[in-house]
C-alpha cells in the first residue's frame, strides 16, 4: 500500500528461514529479491544480499572431515548426503567435501545468483581446487576471473604446485590453460615477483621466456663484474633453456607443426645467435672479474653494461673490456670479437678508448691500441688516422712529445696537415705541405699562410709567402 520496495522484507523473511533451518522456504523468500548479475565474469562476489546469505551458510556449520575410522555416520546423514551430492557438483572434493545440505545449499545460491568469481572462489575456500578450474574452462571466464579466483589465493597459500599438477592432470598439454598461464606471468611480472615467474615459466616449458627471466637475474642489481661473477650459474641455465628449445623445435619439426602456441617462438638461428651472446658475456665476465680482482679495473660506471643490452650498451662492454685488461692488446681480441659478432661501429669504439686514455695520460697505450686496430686485418685505410683525430678534436693539451709522436704514426699526409692545424702547429703543418705534389702543395701552404695570418703567427706566413 505504501509503495516501498519489498525487496528488504523478502530478504528478512528468507534469513529468518535459513536460521530456522526450513532451507526450502527461505529458498522461496529469496528469489522474490535476488536477482542473477547482469554479467557472470565482473571481478565481484555478486550482491552484498547473495553474500550476506553465502556467509550466513558457512558459518553456520564447520566442515567435518571423514576419516576412515568414523564408523558413526548415522543412516540419516548418510542418506542427506546421497541426496544432496547429485545436486550441484558432478564432482566431489577429495575427501573435503563437507556432507552437508548447508554446502550445497551454498552452490544453489552460488550458481543462481552469484559471479562466476563468487562460485570459483567458493570452491577454493573449500579446497576444492579441481571444481574451481573446471568451472573456470567450461564458463569461459576471462583470464582476470582465473587469477583474481584461483592463481592468487594459490600461490599466496603456499598451493603453486597443487595448482600445476591440476591444471597438467586436466589438460596434459596445458593448451587449455594457455591464455590463463600467459595472464599470470604477465600479472607476476607487473607485480616483480620473478622467482614465481620463472618457477612458472619452467612448469609452462615455455623456455625462450625462462632464458630471458634468467637474463633479468644474471643483470640485475649488480653494480660490478665481480658481483657478476658470483651470478654465472645464470648464464649457464639460459644456455640450457635455450638448447632444450632448440632440440624440442628439432623434434618437432619433422612433424606437422609445433603445437606450443602459447609458448615463445624463436627461430633456430636466432636461438643460436642468443647462445653464442651467452657464450661471449660468460667470457666477458670472467676477464672483468679477474680485472676487478687484481686491482687494473679503474672505470666506474653508473650502470654495468652487459651485451644484454642495446648496442650503445653492447659499445660499453667492448671499450671496458680493452681499457680494464693490464694493457691494451690483453682484452683486445674479446673487444673485438664483440664489434664482429654484433657489427658493431668499431672506429667509434676505438676512438671512444682513445679519449679516455688521453683522459688518463696513457699515451703510449694509444700508439698500442692502433696497432692493435692495423692488425686486426679489417680495418679501413684511414681507421687509424680518424681515431687520432677524434681525440686531437678534444683534447688539445697533450704534451708536445707524445702530441709528435700520435701525429707521426698517422698514415696520410693530408691527414697529418689537419692534425697539426688543429693543434696550432703550423709550422709542422707547413712541412709536411711542401713535401706534397706541386699543384696540392701550392694549395696546402696557401691555407697554411692563411691561417698564420688570421692568428697573428708572422714567422710562418713569412716562410708561406717566400716559398710561394
Amino acid at each position: 500500500k505504501s509503495g516501498l520496495d519489498p525487496g528488504g522484507a523478502w530478504h528478512a523473511w528468507g534469513m529468518a528461514c535459513l536460521k530456522a533451518g526450513n532451507l526450502s522456504s527461505a529458498r522461496e523468500k529469496f528469489n522474490r529479491c535476488l536477482k542473477p548479475p547482469m554479467d557472470l565474469n565482473q571481478l565481484n562476489h555478486g550482491s552484498r544480499l547473495v553474500q550476506d546469505v553465502i556467509q550466513y551458510l558457512e558459518s553456520t556449520v564447520k566442515p567435518v572431515l571423514i576419516t576412515d575410522d568414523d564408523y558413526f555416520t548415522t543412516l540419516r546423514e548418510l542418506e542427506a548426503t546421497l541426496r544432496t551430492r547429485s545436486l550441484s557438483l558432478e564432482t566431489m572434493c577429495e575427501g573435503k567435501i563437507q556432507h552437508n545440505s548447508y554446502y550445497q545449499e551454498c552452490l544453489f545460491y552460488l550458481h543462481s545468483y552469484g559471479t562466476n568469481l563468487a562460485i570459483i572462489s567458493f570452491y577454493m575456500r573449500h579446497d576444492c581446487m579441481r571444481e574451481a578450474l573446471l568451472h573456470l574452462l567450461n564458463k569461459e571466464s576471462p583470464s582476470e576471473v582465473f587469477i583474481e579466483g584461483i592463481f592468487i589465493p594459490s600461490y599466496e597459500s603456499g598451493k603453486l604446485h597443487m595448482l600445476e599438477n591440476l591444471l597438467e592432470t586436466i589438460d596434459p598439454g596445458l593448451e587449455s590453460w594457455g591464455v590463463y598461464l600467459i595472464a599470470a606471468c604477465k600479472y607476476l611480472q607487473r607485480k616483480n615477483y620473478y622467482h614465481i615467474l620463472y618457477e612458472l615459466q619452467q612448469f609452462m616449458k615455455d623456455h625462450v621466456r625462462a632464458a630471458m627471466t634468467c637474463i633479468r637475474f644474471f643483470t640485475h642489481g649488480a653494480k660490478s663484474y665481480t658481483e657478476l661473477g658470483g651470478k654465472q650459474t645464470w648464464l649457464l641455465k639460459i644456455k640450457d633453456h635455450l638448447k632444450v628449445y632448440l632440440q624440442e623445435v628439432s623434434r618437432c619439426s619433422g612433424r606437422k607443426k609445433m603445437a606450443f602456441t602459447f609458448r615463445k617462438k624463436m627461430s633456430a638461428t636466432d636461438v643460436s645467435r642468443h647462445i653464442n651472446t651467452v657464450d661471449l658475456q660468460m667470457e666477458v665476465t670472467k676477464f672483468l672479474h679477474q680485472c676487478e680482482s687484481s686491482g687494473t679495473s679503474q672505470m666506474t660506471g653508473s650502470s654495468l653494461p652487459t651485451l644484454f643490452g642495446n648496442n650503445n650498451m653492447k659499445m660499453d662492454v667492448a671499450c671496458k673490456v680493452i681499457l680494464e685488461g693490464k694493457n691494451i692488446e690483453e682484452g683486445f681480441g674479446i673487444a673485438f670479437r664483440v664489434l664482429q659478432d654484433f657489427q658493431l661501429e668499431a672506429t667509434e669504439v676505438y676512438s671512444k678508448v682513445a679519449k679516455q686514455l688521453v683522459k688518463q695520460q696513457k699515451y703510449s697505450e694509444i700508439r698500442q691500441l692502433l696497432k692493435c686496430v692495423n692488425e686486426s686485418g679489417v680495418a679501413a685505410k684511414n681507421d687509424g688516422d680518424n681515431i687520432i683525430l677524434n681525440c686531437l678534436n678534444e683534447f688539445k693539451n697533450i704534451p708536445t712529445e707524445d702530441l709528435d709522436n700520435l701525429i707521426q704514426d698517422m698514415d696520410n699526409d693530408e691527414n697529418k696537415i689537419q692534425a697539426y692545424v688543429m693543434c696550432n702547429k703550423l709550422r709542422s703543418a707547413y712541412l709536411v705541405s711542401v713535401r706534397q705534389e706541386k699543384t696540392r702543395a701550392v694549395q696546402l701552404v696557401q691555407h697554411v699562410r692563411q691561417l698564420a695570418e688570421s692568428s697573428g703567427d708572422d714567422v710562418v706566413k713569412a716562410i708561406c709567402a717566400q716559398w710561394l
